[in-house]
C-alpha cells in the first residue's frame, strides 16, 4: 500500500472542489468564468483546505491488494478472522453473507478498503464472490472460505488498485492544557464564545447555553463539534450532567466564563486519563476527464 500526503491530496481534493465550485458559477454549462471570479473562489477553497487538513490531516493510500495478501498470509489472520466471526453472529446467515459481513469489519491498516463504499463492493467484492459454491456455516467453514474469498479480493486490488482518503485524530485533551497555559488566548476566546449569546436585562446567561459556547469554541481547543464524535458527546455529555449546566439558572458573565473554563478542565482530566482516537476513510472518486472542459477562464 503506497502512502502519499502533501502533494496528492491537494490535486486530488483541489481538482473536485475546484469543478464543483465551476459548476455553480456555470451552472452545470460550457461558459467561460472570469479570472477575477475564479481567483476568488480558489482563494476560499485553499483557506477552507488548510483549516481542515491543520485540524485534520490526510493521507492517501493507494490500496493495491498487497497488504491484504501481507495479512491474509500472517499470524495474526486466523485470531482476528475467528474473533470478527464470533461478532457478526452467522446463525441464520449464509456463508456468502457471513463472508461479505467479515470483509466489511477488515480495515485499511489490513489492506481492505471500505466496502461499504459502493464501488468497493460492486468492482472489488463482488467479483471475489461470483461462481463460488455457498455452503452450510461452521467457524472452519468460514476461515478457510473466507481466506480464499480474501486472496481474490487482493487479486483483485491488484487489477484495480482503490485510493483511499484516509484521516486519523487523537482527542487527549492537549488542546484545552494549551488553552488553560495561556489567559491572553483564553481570555480572548472566551469573548469570541459569548459574543452572540443572548442575555438578560441584567447582563446574566442562561447556563443552558454552556453546550453551545463550548461548540463554538470546540475547533480552537482541539475537540470535534457535538454531534461529530459519539465517544466524545458522551464525555461532554458526563461533564456538563454533572455541574447541572441544564437546570436554565441565569448567571454573571464572569461566573459563566469561569463555568466554562472549568468545564473545559474537567474534559481535558477525562481525555488526559482515557484518550479518543478516530479514524475515517473514503474512496477518492476523481471527477471524468470531460469535466476538465469546464475549466476555461477568460481575460
Amino acid at each position: 500500500m503506497d502512502h502519499q500526503s502533501g502533494d496528492g491530496i491537494w490535486k486530488l481534493t483541489l481538482f473536485r472542489n475546484v469543478f464543483q465550485v465551476l459548476k455553480e458559477f456555470t451552472h452545470g454549462k460550457q461558459q467561460k468564468v472570469s479570472k477575477t471570479g475564479l481567483k476568488e473562489a480558489l482563494s476560499d477553497i485553499l483557506l477552507g483546505m488548510a483549516a481542515g487538513l491543520k485540524r485534520d490531516p490526510i493521507v492517501i493510500l493507494r490500496m493495491d491488494g498487497e497488504d491484504l495478501l501481507e495479512f491474509i498470509n500472517g499470524p495474526s489472520y486466523e485470531a482476528e478472522m475467528v474473533s470478527i466471526f464470533s461478532q457478526i453472529g452467522c446463525e441464520d446467515a449464509s456463508l456468502r453473507d457471513c463472508i461479505t459481513k467479515a470483509l466489511e469489519k477488515l480495515t485499511v491498516d489490513q489492506g481492505m478498503p471500505p466496502s461499504s463504499d459502493s464501488w468497493v463492493m460492486r468492482n472489488i467484492v463482488e467479483p471475489a464472490l461470483e461462481s463460488w459454491d455457498d455452503k452450510p456455516v461452521s467457524q472452519e467453514t468460514f476461515l478457510e472460505e473466507s481466506k480464499k474469498v480474501a486472496k481474490r479480493v487482493a487479486q483483485n486490488l491488484k487489477e484495480e488498485p482503490v485510493i483511499v482518503a484516509h484521516s486519523e485524530n487523537t482527542f487527549d485533551g492537549s488542546g484545552i492544557k494549551r488553552l488553560l497555559s495561556n489567559k491572553f488566548e483564553l481570555d480572548k476566546l472566551l469573548n469570541v464564545g459569548l459574543e452572540n449569546v443572548p442575555k438578560d436585562r441584567n447582563g446574566k446567561i442562561s447556563k443552558e447555553y454552556l453546550r453551545v459556547v463550548l461548540d463554538v469554541v470546540a475547533p480552537s481547543v482541539g475537540l470535534p463539534q457535538i454531534g461529530a464524535v459519539e465517544q466524545m458527546d458522551k464525555v461532554v455529555a458526563d461533564v456538563i450532567n454533572r455541574i447541572d449546566a441544564d437546570d436554565g439558572k441565569m448567571i454573571k458573565e464572569d461566573e459563566f466564563k469561569k463555568l466554562l473554563t472549568e468545564t473545559m478542565g474537567s474534559i481535558m482530566l477525562q481525555l488526559e486519563g482515557n484518550p479518543i482516537s478516530v479514524s475515517s476513510n473514503s474512496v477518492v472518486h476523481e471527477p471524468l476527464p470531460s469535466s476538465l472542459s469546464l475549466l476555461q477562464a477568460s481575460t
